[in-house]
């Protein structure tokens, strides 16, 4: 599960943050996880649950925002979405496998809940 090691490094971010900012808690962390990444979300929130115990986030709650794979089509131009847990290889307008992903592949911190 390559979600724990992910979590692993969310937490280590934001408690760096904190420390380096005077905070001495974690409330919440707001994160983006694009379906292109492969992270299961279910297993990204079960694995903060488990490791967030010894952390200065160990009373918080993790947030997360699911982003669809957005992608362009080279050749026809038109912009798609969808809601798949993979990559668009093909464009459903005019079946052109020459296509552009333009979001889908976030993972990031976007907002944090901090206390003293």
């Amino acid at each position: 599960m390559h979600e724990a090691s992910i979590v692993t490094e969310l937490l280590r971010i934001a408690s760096d943050e904190c420390s380096k900012n005077g905070y001495t808690k974690i409330d919440s962390i707001k994160v983006i996880v694009g379906r292109a990444t492969g992270v299961m979300t279910d297993a990204l929130l079960f694995a903060f649950n488990v490791l967030k115990e010894d952390t200065l986030a160990k009373e918080a709650n993790l947030i997360i925002e699911e982003i669809p794979v957005r992608g362009v089509c080279k050749d026809c131009g038109k912009e798609f979405e969808s809601n798949e847990n993979y990559l668009i290889f093909e464009c459903p307008s005019c079946g052109s496998f020459s296509v552009n992903i333009i979001s889908g592949k976030e993972l990031n911190i976007t907002e944090m809940e901090v206390s003293q």
